[in-house]
């Protein structure tokens, strides 16, 4: 990604105003001009996943309506796709949305079960399932997914209401997975045959990796802490025997990195911009800035705090900027004027 240093600039001077009593972020650099997040659009249907085409274009999945948009700043949302079978009900719906050349893949609740999808924009086919039987309820669907640095296929999966499964090594709920393109269990999983790659979570909807390939996610929580973690092939992150941190059970169990009230975060969407993690905060209405220091992280930031009301999906687009989607018409949030949006914060000024 190019312009990294002005993107975090450029947050930090947008966020001055709206900082939440975190602490006094100290001048911007001059080369910042940044006054805030751009509107790029409006009026959208709870915008949930967001992938970004070969060519730069933003790809926007609707919850409930099971329509995909196309994106691009300073036009008005194209409709490009209608996913079939989407059973919207609860925070179940259309979620997930990854690209890997010219196709698109989409993680969506059907009538029977959440199921990954790909197609390709404009063929005219019919999508194929490449991957399905992951339950679904009203809650807890997870959804993320995104491709890795080694080109599988991540997919961060819910408990689905039943938290058992989290611990089942032959269940695919409260996991993340690891998959080819095609949807078959990755080679190097960490048991061969089987699509899971981590487990013991509880709801994961945000998926990153840093600089040196390692992969984070987010977690929501219960009744206490949220979280994210830094995830590792193999590894039981402990739900629903331990939320937040906790007793390891001899090392059985990893312990979050990060932890937070379920009231400031509520965390959903995760993107990573040079050694800094954004996770997008629901319940919270905030964008948590995390540094990332050596093998572990630096104190969160707490960034528009309440501005724009729940923020649900973050980031980084090919040209280093950072795109940031609202969910207040989700059934859960205060929809204001304009709602649902998607902002941009660029990451140097237009035409450096």
């Amino acid at each position: 990604m190019r312009a990294l240093p002005a993107l975090i600039a450029a947050l930090t001077l947008a966020a001055c105003s709206t900082d939440g009593g975190t602490g006094d972020p100290g001048p911007a650099p001059a080369t910042s001009t940044a006054t805030g997040p751009d509107e790029i659009a409006t009026g959208l249907d709870v915008p949930w996943g967001l992938a970004f085409e070969p060519g730069g274009e933003a790809l926007i999945a609707e919850r409930d309506s099971g329509r995909i948009l196309r994106i691009t700043p300073g036009a008005d949302p194209e409709p490009v796709y209608q996913v079939p079978g989407v059973a919207a009900q609860g925070e179940g719906g259309l979620l997930g949305l990854a690209t890997s050349g010219d196709w698109v893949y989409a993680y969506f609740t059907a009538a029977d079960d959440n199921r990954i999808v790909r197609f390709r924009l404009g063929s005219g086919s019919a999508p194929e399932v490449i991957f399905d039987g992951i339950a679904k309820a009203g809650f807890h669907n997870g959804g993320r997914i995104a491709f890795g640095p080694d080109d599988m296929l991540y997919v961060g999966t819910g408990d689905a209401g039943e938290t058992g499964s989290s611990q089942d090594p032959a269940s695919p709920n409260g996991k993340i997975l690891r998959l080819t393109p095609e949807g078959e269990p990755a080679p190097g999983n960490p048991t061969a045959g089987s699509p899971v790659y981590s487990l013991g979570h509880r709801n994961v909807q945000g998926l990153a990796w840093d600089e040196r390939d390692r992969l984070f996610a987010t977690e929501f929580g219960q009744n206490d802490l949220d979280e994210i973690n830094r995830i590792e092939p193999g590894k039981n992150y402990g739900w629903p025997e331990v939320e937040g941190e906790g007793d390891t059970d001899g090392g059985r169990f990893t312990n979050p990195l990060v932890t937070w009230p379920t009231s400031d975060a509520s965390p959903s969407g995760l993107a990573i911009s040079g050694n800094t993690l954004f996770a997008a905060a629901l319940r919270g209405e905030r964008l948590w800035s995390v540094p990332i220091e050596g093998d572990g992280v630096g104190e969160p930031r707490a960034l528009f705090e309440g501005e724009y009301g729940r923020l649900r999906t973050v980031a980084v687009a090919p040209d280093g900027s950072l795109w940031l989607t609202t969910s207040n018409t989700d059934g859960r949030g205060d929809a204001r004027d304009g709602d649902d949006r998607i902002l941009r914060i660029a990451a140097a000024a237009e035409g450096a």
